[in-house]
């Protein structure tokens, strides 16, 4: 397999990936949750060999400080080989830029955790995930300390 990264809004992901997110079968896999993409969105495209057959997809929507992956798509046959793949370009190519974020299916959680990531909320049938770190926790903050008036040594000046 081989992954080929696509603009949200190019003619080559829509005739790619339009027999996947119009299929009955997927949107159920997904939950009924519709597929979206804007020209904020880049897609990881897993590809068969012959360069024409959608295995999978990872979209990834740039986000202010971080970097939103959302909505993917993995046969359940695939699911853990495709993860694996999908993750390790993510990490690959964005979070040296910026955290990720995943809103990941239950059944995904265990690949997500081996990759690196950590849960940050839980619901029924997803979890919000994070690999990296927020742009706050990077920033060492200064403060200054200053005793408290009960606190002085009680000298005088």
């Amino acid at each position: 397999m081989k992954i080929e990264i696509l603009g949200g809004t190019s003619p080559r992901l829509y005739k790619l990936v339009a027999p996947l997110v119009m299929s009955a079968a997927v949107l159920r896999q997904n939950n009924n949750y519709p597929y979206k993409t804007s020209a904020r969105h880049e897609w990881l495209v897993g590809l068969d060999d012959d360069g024409k057959t959608v295995r999978g997809f990872f979209p990834i929507e740039r986000r202010e400080g971080y970097f939103y992956l959302n909505n993917y798509y993995v046969p359940a046959d695939a699911a853990e080989e495709l993860l694996q793949a999908f993750i390790k370009e993510a990490i690959t190519k964005y979070a040296t830029i910026g955290p990720l974020v995943a809103v990941v299916h239950t059944r995904h959680v265990p690949v997500f955790l081996e990759k690196g990531f950590q849960p940050e909320r839980e619901w029924k049938l997803y979890v919000k995930m994070r690999y990296g770190k927020n742009e706050a926790e990077k920033k060492p903050y200064e403060t200054e300390v200053k005793p408290k008036d009960d606190e002085s040594d009680g000298k005088t000046s």
